[in-house]
């Protein structure tokens, strides 16, 4: 885990490199900041000195802001305000002013419960704390709101179903490919959004490893918003369309700093996970490119809800996904 004082080293490297003077080779200014001395023949170092920076800085000011209190995320989140009418007297809890009228006085945040003005709504910072007696569901709730709300990392189901495949379905033959019941995939869902943290998935209750799977993609469907979200996905489509493998791999790096960071995290982790499913390819038959196949379209959707849209970007979302999965170490 990355220190307080590593990410103050960082900076220190970073401001560096901001302060020097403009006219310097591109190769100098990272040979710099990374502390690397390229000699005579830098050019030959050039492309994998890119992948190193990209794989210690950016991930390094990532990882560091993730991690810099082990106790709280600070994941930003936008409030979800809705017109609403209130009853008896109120005031904004922005402005301190009063609410006037009968009906519509003003907004209220249906994660946090926050009460503002219609006109202040839009200059309240993106500070949600969602209440979770206002989240009634654990599936198709928002990523961000979710992990808020719970002062966590990633979505508990991403942790607990993981955790399980992990300690007993590795090897199991086409695993993700082959699908559960859709009925036990279905309690699983309902044990979730009922019991939270403690929904019980162990093998006494559901044996077949493939509900287990199946329950897990089902959560990454059912996200309004995708794990890549709407705002990346266009970007992400066209870092797949770039030819060149290196240039193509900096691309998909420099799209997925764009991603929120309670995505990023939750990306990270199923990546890491993948990986561990590719190590296992002779048992369970699945490699990177099968598993991009399987979370192509489970990760990431067009925004526009276009059926010629989705089969034209199905091999370019494969593509995303094995990228993603074969370089997860230095991508993340």
């Amino acid at each position: 885990m990355f220190s307080q004082e590593l990410w103050l080293e960082n900076e220190k490297k970073c401001a560096v490199v901001r302060k020097s003077k403009p006219g310097r080779k591109r190769q100098e200014l990272l040979a710099l900041a990374l502390g690397v001395k390229v000699g005579l023949k830098g050019i030959f170092f050039w492309p994998p000195l890119k992948l190193f920076a990209c794989s210690q800085i950016s991930s390094l000011v990532r990882r560091a802001a993730l991690t810099h209190n082990d106790n709280h995320y600070n994941y930003e989140k936008m409030h979800n305000f809705k017109v609403h009418t209130f009853r008896g007297p109120h005031w904004c809890e922005y402005c301190a002013n009063f609410m006037w009228g009968l009906i519509a006085q003003g907004v209220r945040c249906s994660d946090c419960g926050l009460n503002v003005h219609k006109q202040c709504s839009k200059y309240v910072p993106n500070d949600c704390q969602p209440d979770l007696k206002r989240i009634k569901k654990v599936y198709c709730c928002d990523l961000t709101t979710l992990v808020k709300a719970h002062n966590s990392q990633r979505p508990m189901v991403v942790d607990i179903c993981i955790r399980e495949i992990e300690a007993r379905g590795l090897k199991s033959e086409g695993l993700y490919r082959v699908s559960g019941f859709t009925e036990h995939i279905e309690d699983v869902k309902m044990a979730f959004d009922r019991d939270g943290e403690k929904a019980d998935i162990s093998a006494n209750i559901y044996p077949d490893i493939n509900i287990i799977t199946g329950a897990l993609k089902l959560y990454f469907r059912d996200l309004p918003i995708p794990v890549i979200t709407y705002d990346t996905y266009s970007k992400f489509i066209d870092a797949a369309k770039i030819p060149n493998a290196d240039e193509r791999l900096e691309a998909v790096h420099e799209v997925l700093m764009l991603l929120p960071p309670a995505h990023y995290e939750t990306l990270r982790y199923l990546m890491i996970h993948l990986k561990k499913v590719t190590m296992n390819e002779k048992d369970n038959l699945m490699n990177a490119e099968n598993l991009g196949i399987v979370f192509g379209p489970t990760l990431m959707r067009p925004p526009e809800d276009s059926t010629l849209t989705t089969l034209h970007d199905m091999r370019y979302q494969k593509l995303i996904v094995q990228i993603l999965i074969e370089n997860e170490d230095v991508l993340f």
